[in-house]
């Protein structure tokens, strides 16, 4: 089982350029490249401001493959990528063909673009058959992701698009299509107020799982910590992948981890990524 983990996290502290090398540094066998800075979005006034970033500039295409020579040079291949969000944007949803074409100049085969959170399976199949011509010319699958809302009265989740098993494969079957596949969110799926669980998710999408994001959380909160640092059961993960005879990576997202290190000791931090990973990767081997 080969693993992998997000560039984003460590390219806020060292760049993309650097992030690349030290994952292939620390074992990791390829990289899940992060586009967010293709678009600088504000939250507050739900609206694009100006971005100076590579991703966001005529240059988007060198800047790619310049991440896949980094990678090649170092022994590893893009095996994935993550789209900008918020997709209720429609400037955000403007980049995503820009975002399949760096997937595919970077060597990466899935491109995760997220649902619209309170869209159903329906609307949201519009977008993403709209987008699929291009990607398939591209040789790039779209995965979607289960998503989750907020619920401040009960100070806990609420459903989204994609947030439980009916969801997720009525989004697939709307689609329809072998270029549309799922990647789960671990840690979505083990969020307190969707009345699902990981294991649950994972073996009710069977063949149709591709892509994955791992990390930790307390069974509550979108922690996006390290594997096995918090209250996941990553046994009975593993088990379930193994039962559905999961092909692709194990790729983390547990972007929060690195919050706090600097450029002199992140590289700490990147092994013990690796080093979760990897024993998640043996788990499974064993399993």
């Amino acid at each position: 089982m080969l693993i992998s983990t997000e560039i984003g996290s460590a390219a806020k502290i060292i760049g993309e350029e650097r992030a690349v090398e030290l994952i292939a540094k620390a074992g990791f066998d390829a990289w899940d490249f992060s586009m967010f800075e293709m678009c600088n979005y504000d939250w507050g006034s739900q609206c694009l401001l100006e971005n100076n970033h590579p991703l966001s500039g005529n240059e988007y295409l060198s800047f790619a493959h310049k991440l896949k020579q980094i990678g090649l040079d170092n022994g590893i291949v893009c095996n994935q990528s993550h789209a900008p969000f918020p997709t209720s944007c429609a400037a955000i949803r403007s980049y995503y063909k820009r975002a399949i074409e760096c997937t595919a100049e970077a060597g990466g085969k899935i491109c995760i673009i997220h649902p619209d959170n309170n869209k159903n399976a329906e609307e949201n199949a519009e977008m993403y058959l709209e987008l699929l011509p291009f990607a398939k010319d591209c040789g790039v699958k779209i995965a979607t992701e289960n998503m989750w809302n907020w619920n401040d009265e009960k100070d806990e989740a609420a459903p989204a698009a994609c947030s439980d098993p009916v969801s997720f494969n009525a989004h697939l079957d709307a689609v329809n299509d072998d270029f549309f596949v799922a990647c789960l969110d671990i840690g979505h799926a083990e969020m307190r107020g969707l009345g699902t669980n990981a294991p649950e998710m994972i073996k009710a999408l069977g063949n149709r799982l591709q892509a994955l994001h791992i990390h930790d959380n307390d069974l509550w909160h979108d922690s996006h910590q390290i594997p096995m640092s918090m209250g996941i059961d990553f046994a009975a993960v593993v088990k379930a992948l193994k039962e559905i005879n999961y092909q692709g990576y194990f790729t983390l997202e547990s972007d929060r981890y690195l919050n706090g290190y600097t450029p002199d000791n992140i590289f700490e931090g990147i092994k013990n990524l690796a080093a979760a990973d990897k024993k998640l990767a043996d788990m499974f081997k064993n399993a």
